[in-house]
């Protein structure tokens, strides 16, 4: 056994005798190196160590075209395919990392759809994504936190989970100065505070946004609906925050975040961080117009419309 050193983690790796060798289901390679981590074998020491970078969330190779980042230099080669036309679907223009998910989405196209889940009936062109869908019913959480407690029904959210512990937040925005654990995020970020595009329509009066969920919100207004319900009483609610506000006043039930300086407290870790960072005057967010910077989202989108009055 050896250890093995991955920033400020470790790991143990441990080399069996030939016959402790857990085998790959497709050929007989021995296979003799062991991830303790998640209990993955590998055929040389080079693979492991490459496997390792997945448990550490450390990402070496940018994406030159956008935000990603990328473990292994190996996705980051597939991935550029995306901005590009080599594997480009004829019918719809999409783009895609490899032959094979070009040839999967083509099924979209002529709607072949083959593997059925046996539970809910939902179909799939890939028996991947039939075996990973089966986790929603089975609960199976094979990816585990070395940090914590906590587990995953995939490895791309084990990777987020990580970066809570280590506060590695690498997708930057270029244009103030915050950063995210995950690149949607990002890109939402940019799509709330930077863009004015507002491509969601509301049905019933017309009015415009930016993001998909800010409209789903706006929709209860106009359908009464009430979604999010008490399970200790009878109180129902258009949004989670105001239920979760809701078991903490009236059932005492969760854990309320206080300010350290002013013990103000949060029902959400978000708005403590926002409300933390006032008291030490850090505005993170900034006018892309002009030096002005402010404390929150919301006073940066009403500074915004006085440049459109000047442009105007």
């Amino acid at each position: 056994m050896f250890v093995y050193f991955a920033g400020e983690t470790c790991f143990e790796v441990k080399i069996e005798a030939d016959s402790n060798i857990t085998e790959h289901a497709h050929d007989d390679n021995p296979r003799p190196y062991l991830c303790t981590v998640c209990n993955k074998w590998f055929t040389e020491k080079k693979y492991l160590n490459k496997h390792k970078l997945i448990h550490t969330g450390e990402k070496l190779y940018s994406c030159t075209q956008c935000e990603k980042r990328f473990a292994i230099k190996y996705y980051l080669s597939q991935h550029m395919n995306i901005h590009g036309s080599k594997y480009k679907c004829t019918e719809c223009g999409k783009c895609f990392r490899s032959n094979s998910e070009l040839t999967a989405h083509g099924r979209s196209h002529s709607e072949e759809k083959r593997l059925d889940c046996t539970v809910c009936g939902k179909r799939f062109m890939r028996s991947n994504n039939l075996f990973i869908h089966g986790r929603i019913h089975s609960g199976e959480k094979p990816y585990k936190c070395h940090l914590c407690d906590k587990a995953f029904s995939y490895s791309g959210h084990l990777n987020n989970h990580i970066r809570v512990h280590t506060g590695d937040k690498p997708y930057k925005c270029s244009m103030c100065d915050m950063g995210f654990r995950q690149s949607s995020n990002l890109q939402k970020h940019i799509r709330r505070i930077h863009s004015n595009a507002r491509p969601y329509d509301c049905r019933y009066c017309g009015k415009q946004f930016k993001l998909s969920d800010q409209l789903n919100r706006h929709v209860h207004i106009h359908t009464g609906a009430k979604p999010y319900s008490c399970r200790r009483c009878s109180d129902c609610f258009t949004h989670p925050v105001q239920l979760k506000k809701h078991l903490l006043n009236s059932h005492n039930e969760g854990t309320w975040l206080t300010c350290h300086i002013c013990q103000k407290k949060f029902s959400r870790s978000g708005d403590l961080k926002m409300h933390v960072l006032r008291h030490a005057g850090v505005k993170l967010y900034l006018c892309s117009e002009c030096p002005k910077r402010f404390y929150t989202a919301n006073a940066l989108k009403q500074h915004q419309p006085t440049h459109l009055d000047v442009n105007n």
